[in-house]
């Protein structure tokens, strides 16, 4: 025959210890008078003068104005709500500390007499901040996926314009979603007045770095620009300029050879950021009219439209000097 094992007592000290270990405060309000009672854990948390004589009213003034109406029905309608109630919202400590509340409570089980209604507040700022980080980061990853999804299927299309057999399209294609990839898994928060995704200098070695390891060319790159950080849209944008340039010098300059140099500088002029990109010991072939062509037609697209910039061409005896100039504010975008 089983025997039910016996529920412990907990003494009025352990209760005592229990609610303070878990960051409890007490509150009991007083329908008929108004009046609210909290022990000193809940005077800390809403910032407020232990001996101060407390009504419900004076209380709620503390709410954030955003949750005040919600929290005063909430409360009135518990007086005819049997079972437990659990709200949470804001309260103002001062003008700049905003605190999140969860107070939580038994409906309709006060003393008929006295209609006293008692519960708890938890501070849950912890908590609700990292729900809204979360919903931040998620929102964010959406708005990346969407502009990333949009800007594959236009390059797919004028891709396709640009090339006669399915094998030239997806090596074009493969190329250049690969550099976006690159370029994206740069991309960080940074310090404040920096950008928010990838530094300038970091995106020219990690793309040109698949370039620059291979065999005899090995470190011929050389890159020199601005400690200057990039966003999203501009990292995106930047990444392509970038890709498209060292194809070229694939086929026509200096990355067409295991002898060849690219050097790759920057300054800042007034309000703009040049980039001189800058090859030595190419094939010596001049490559097509850079106005002709989708790859070229990108370039100048992307550079003038999205950069806020301007490109030009210089050929010289083994390759070419490339110079860009973009907007400085176009580049934390």
């Amino acid at each position: 025959m089983s025997q039910t094992k016996s529920q412990p007592e907990w003494s009025a000290e352990e209760l005592r210890r229990a609610v303070k270990s878990a960051g409890v405060a007490l509150w009991t309000w007083i329908v008929d008078d108004d009046t609210f009672v909290m022990d000193a854990k809940a005077y800390e948390l809403w910032n407020i003068p232990v001996e101060e004589d407390l009504t419900f009213e004076h209380l709620s003034a503390k709410v954030h104005p955003a949750d005040r109406d919600r929290v005063r029905a909430a409360f009135v309608a518990t007086r005819a709500v049997d079972g437990p109630f659990e709200i949470d919202f804001r309260i103002m400590t001062d003008a700049s500390d905003v605190r999140w509340v969860s107070a939580r409570g038994q409906g309709n089980d006060g003393d008929a007499a006295t209609k006293k209604m008692t519960g708890i507040f938890l501070d849950v700022t912890g908590r609700k901040q990292a729900e809204e980080g979360h919903e931040l980061l998620a929102g964010e990853m959406s708005h990346r996926v969407k502009n990333l999804l949009a800007l594959a299927a236009g390059l797919t299309t004028l891709t396709s314009r640009a090339t006669e057999t399915k094998e030239d399209m997806a090596k074009q294609l493969t190329q250049r979603l690969t550099a976006l990839g690159r370029a994206h898994e740069l991309v960080r928060p940074l310090p404040d007045g920096q950008g928010s995704a990838a530094l300038l200098g970091d995106l020219f070695t990690v793309l040109l770095a698949p370039y620059d390891d291979v065999g005899a060319f090995a470190g011929r790159i050389r890159v020199a620009v601005p400690r200057l950080g990039l966003g999203e849209k501009a990292a995106t944008s930047l990444a392509l300029v970038i890709h498209e340039l060292a194809t070229n010098s694939l086929k026509y300059g200096a990355l067409s050879n295991d002898t060849g140099l690219l050097d790759i500088s920057g300054s800042l002029v007034e309000d703009d950021v040049e980039i001189v990109w800058n090859e030595h010991g190419g094939k010596g072939v001049r490559a097509p009219d850079p106005t002709e062509g989708y790859g070229s037609k990108l370039l100048q697209r992307t550079v003038s439209g999205q950069l806020g910039g301007s490109i030009d061409y210089d050929w010289v005896e083994g390759g070419v000097v490339v110079t860009l100039r973009m907007k400085e504010s176009h580049l934390a975008d």
